[in-house]
């Protein structure tokens, strides 16, 4: 797919969350959604990542602590995706693969309900 530069592909991410169902949005709490080109190690290989503390493992989280990041990475969803319809489905299904990771669902549980 040509490449779409990243004031576009943030117009397309934030397109797919405003397509999510509200159940899975409302409880996302201190939580920021990132757009960068690749991951830190430069590989094609990782769409997107949930960097923070799971709901389920939260504990003793509170007020102050620096929001979790849901990050997608533009380079690599663009290297899957042949076209721009592709592309969308790819956003989507990598908001809900990460932000699944954000309420404690592991990759194995997320395989079984078939989204992988």
């Amino acid at each position: 797919m040509e490449d779409i530069n990243s004031e576009d592909f943030e117009r397309l991410v934030v397109e797919e969350l405003d397509l999510l169902p509200d159940e899975m949005v409302d409880g996302l709490d201190n939580v920021v959604f990132v757009v960068e080109d690749r991951p830190e190690d430069g590989s094609l290989d990782l769409l997107g990542l949930y960097d923070g503390v799971a709901l389920t493992e939260r504990g003793t989280y509170g007020f102050g602590e620096l929001p979790d990041r849901i990050i997608l990475y533009r380079e690599p969803l663009l290297s899957v995706s042949e076209d721009l319809d592709e592309l969308r489905d790819q956003i989507h299904v990598t908001l809900v693969h990460e932000i699944a990771h954000f309420y404690g669902i592991d990759d194995d549980q997320l395989h079984r309900l078939g989204w992988d």
